[in-house]
């Protein structure tokens, strides 16, 4: 079994900290990345509320799709989760701790780029625990009308994805396609901004949304679809593809393990990654685990409960949220 992927876990060598705005309630805000142990994962806690709740940043934790990936514990919630969760999967960081002193993470320059800086400020430390990572063995395929996203058998983790607006000179249609690696993740993915048309996000202010939002964080589309608004223009011709592949790293981010697959998304979202994960966990035949183990000086990777038949396997546990939509039509193809 060939696998491309770093072997052991790891977290920070010291905590960081930043603040910014969030992009919904224009509030400041402010996080903490701290250092975790091992097999701990990534967890926020409420540091504004007294005792400190704790919300896993796991996808059974999702609780709303809409305009962002939002999070909750059944009470408390942290919400736009998917950029500094993909800074931190594209870093290569298992396990870490943030606090969080408001429900809405800031949005910084509307990329992943800030948090990326942050991490390195923190450093990267290798731990002795061993990963254990989500191997993908049969596709698993999701259509909700003219919108789809696929996942692979693959020996990393490679991401595709095409966006496509219709009648529109700026961004008609873009593709991007990559195999996911921290240098890649740093240098083509993690600098792509959110994006929005004007007219979008002047009905979002109407509706007490996007209070944060401004030319500094947001690529605001012109009236006439042939440029931005921003003064400095777009850092990549294919800006708006790249973030999009941003948001998709930073939701499959909340699987909680690393994948091997190669993920395939035409026109997807928020609510499309979510349900993909979903179909994953509902599709014990389709994946197997696979945990890395030392044996005299070698590692090897040794499947999960292989002798164990797989529709009785434990899976990933999965608590539907009450506003998430239905469950698009999938299927899980031998």
């Amino acid at each position: 079994m060939s696998i491309n992927i770093k072997l052991h876990q790891h977290t920070l060598r010291r905590s960081v900290s930043c603040h910014g705005v969030g992009l919904h309630t224009g509030r400041r805000v402010r996080i903490t990345i701290k250092p975790a142990a091992e097999n701990k994962g990534i967890c926020f806690y409420r540091s504004d509320i007294a005792n400190k709740p704790a919300i896993p940043a796991r996808m059974e934790q999702i609780v709303d799709t809409t305009l962002a990936t939002t999070i909750s514990n059944g009470q408390e919630k942290i919400s736009t989760t998917e950029h500094l969760m993909a800074a931190l999967h594209g870093a290569g960081i298992d396990n870490a701790t943030i606090d969080i002193d408001s429900h809405e993470v800031p949005i910084m320059d509307g990329s992943a780029g800030p948090f990326i800086h942050l991490l390195r400020k923190g450093g990267l430390k290798k731990q002795r625990a061993l990963r254990k990572v989500l191997r993908i063995t049969k596709p698993v395929s999701l259509t909700d009308g003219d919108k789809s996203i696929r996942i692979e058998p693959y020996d990393g983790f490679k991401i595709s994805g095409t966006i496509k607006f219709g009648d529109n000179d700026l961004l008609n249609e873009q593709s991007y396609s990559a195999e996911l690696t921290p240098e890649r993740f740093i240098n083509e993915i993690a600098d792509a901004r959110t994006f929005g048309f004007v007219e979008q996000v002047e009905e979002l202010w109407k509706n007490g949304l996007a209070l944060g939002g401004t030319l500094k964080n947001v690529i605001a589309i012109h009236w006439n679809r042939k440029s931005v608004l921003n003064e400095e223009g777009l850092r990549f011709d294919d800006e708006f593809i790249r973030h999009k592949m941003l948001d998709l790293i930073g939701d499959l981010a909340l699987l909680g393990n690393p994948v091997l697959g190669h993920v395939i998304a035409n026109r997807s979202g928020h609510s499309l990654h979510h349900n993909l994960m979903q179909t994953i966990v509902d599709s014990p035949d389709c994946w197997e685990y696979v945990k890395f183990r030392k044996r005299g000086n070698s590692i090897q990777p040794v499947v999960l409960d292989a002798a164990t038949p797989k529709n009785t396997r434990k899976k990933p546990s999965y608590l539907p949220g009450m506003l998430l939509p239905p469950l698009p039509q999938a299927v899980c193809l031998a």
